[in-house]
């Protein structure tokens, strides 16, 4: 292969690296996971933290940062290749698997942030039925408050179900994948 066409499949494979990078930031994730993730991605192999920081030009302490995190996305994992004693990481090939956990990993956090302040809200309310006697317009305003807690729960749950849903893989049986290089459907 002459060098002018490994120099263009290495613009190619380099601007495929920064659209992985971007897609990653809508889904909140920072564009260095994203690069790093689209880097893995192209080798089509597992890596270690000195290979990732030679191609980002990052430390390695750095580097060791940003998979950490990957690993705490479920977008990357330690891999075992025999003879090989350092840590190597790699990602999932399917972007498909790689979308689910981005896409319900705000949803965990916002039903965590949830389940807290549900408890809190309860607490209060609570404490507020328990004093000897309220006027009639403070319990119905309570009546009121029990009542819209009550749906912001049934909303967290909709919200748990539907990332039970993703995670479970059953959101393909309803929205088919793509087959690699063709027109069918999985």
């Amino acid at each position: 292969m002459s060098s002018q066409s490994n120099k263009g499949i290495v613009e190619i494979q380099s601007h495929f690296v920064e659209k992985i990078a971007d897609n990653m930031q809508s889904f909140g994730v920072s564009t260095t996971v994203g690069r790093v993730l689209g880097i893995i991605y192209m080798q089509g192999k597992p890596m270690t933290l000195d290979e990732l920081s030679a191609e980002t030009g990052m430390s390695k302490t750095r580097m060791s940062q940003v998979v950490r995190e990957m690993i705490d996305l479920n977008i990357a994992e330690r891999a075992f290749k025999k003879g090989v004693r350092k840590d190597l990481y790699q990602v999932e090939q399917d972007y498909y698997q790689t979308f689910t956990p981005l896409f319900t990993s705000t949803w965990h956090n916002a039903i965590n942030k949830h389940i807290h302040f549900e408890q809190k809200l309860k607490e209060k309310l609570h404490d507020l039925n328990h004093v000897e006697k309220l006027p009639d317009t403070n319990e119905q305003l309570i009546t009121e408050i029990t009542i819209e807690l009550k749906a912001w729960m049934d909303y967290y749950d909709w919200i748990k179900r539907l990332i039970s849903f993703f995670e479970s893989g059953e959101i393909f049986q309803h929205v088919p994948k793509k087959q690699a290089g063709g027109n069918k459907y999985e």
